[in-house]
């Protein structure tokens, strides 16, 4: 309750945080419920190809006829289902991993950190390319499996540095003490310590990881199976969109909505950023 009352104070007090909030509530509501209101290849007539916005249609239509909001609703939840089940793994393997290679040290410590920093070095997003063009699927699974390949690297070093430190600290030395298991002093004295950061990765993570997986999208990289906003772009583009101001809206509404989320997230996240370090709040 404490967490709760302290974010709505700071969202209180920064309206671009409030507004990012919002916004980013609103996407994934849209999310949610968005297919189940929203249908999208019932309304198509090619003789209304790329109308410009309108009451009916208020993104304008696609090269088929088809609105374009309809195709934006409905895409969103394939985008964010994808986006946040990468940062989830993301999450995951990188507190694993730097929690138990800052508390246990020593040799574990030199060989999990030597594997990370091969996977630091590593080109993500080349790499991702490659992998997804081999495997060549849309499953959302599969997909934030691909694009978390490499980006835990990068969490897994932050979170071992505060392991770190750590574990020297006297609440950790009382527990060892006690003989408490390795897997409750990693769950319950560590892992809450270092919560604030995962939490905000986390939000962040979203934002990459859609980003990624548009541009797998975009490049034909991923199968075009359904609808979503990667896909969007992809088809406005072959349509010759850069070339024709009659697909702009078709290209640019998809963008937008990207753009918009991704800088909600970013609003919203200094909130986050806040609750968690009072000297960031403001007055």
């Amino acid at each position: 309750m404490r967490f709760a009352s302290d974010l709505w104070r700071i969202l209180r007090n920064d309206k671009g945080a409030l507004i990012g909030g919002i916004i980013v509530a609103i996407y994934c509501i849209v999310a949610i419920i968005g297919p189940w209101i929203v249908q999208v290849g019932n309304d198509q007539d090619p003789n209304n190809a790329y109308l410009p916005p309108s009451l009916t249609h208020p993104l304008g239509t696609d090269a088929l006829g088809e609105g374009v909001l309809s195709q934006i609703i409905v895409g969103a939840r394939p985008i964010m289902i994808v986006g946040v089940l990468a940062a989830a793994i993301q999450v995951a393997v990188g507190v694993i991993v730097g929690l138990v290679s800052g508390y246990v040290g020593g040799v574990v410590d030199g060989v999990i950190m030597r594997i990370t920093d091969v996977f630091l070095t590593i080109p993500g997003l080349p790499l991702v390319i490659v992998i997804a063009s081999v495997i060549h699927t849309s499953n959302p699974v599969v997909l934030a499996l691909v694009l978390s390949i490499t980006a835990w690297a990068g969490l897994a070093r932050a979170i071992r540095s505060q392991a770190l430190s750590l574990r020297s600290s006297d609440f950790v030395e009382a527990a060892r003490l006690q003989g408490v298991p390795l897997r409750n002093m990693i769950g319950r004295q560590l892992l809450p310590n270092v919560g604030p950061y995962v939490a905000i990765h986390f939000l962040l993570g979203i934002t990459g990881a859609i980003y990624a997986e548009v541009g797998l999208f975009l490049l034909g990289i991923a199968p075009i199976s359904g609808t979503n906003w990667g896909i969007m772009i992809n088809l406005a583009m072959s349509q010759g969109a850069l070339y024709t101001t009659d697909s702009a809206f078709y290209l640019f509404s998809p963008m937008a909505a990207i753009v918009i989320l991704q800088v909600a997230f970013v609003f919203f996240s200094r909130a986050l950023d806040s609750v968690f370090n009072p000297r960031l709040r403001v007055q």
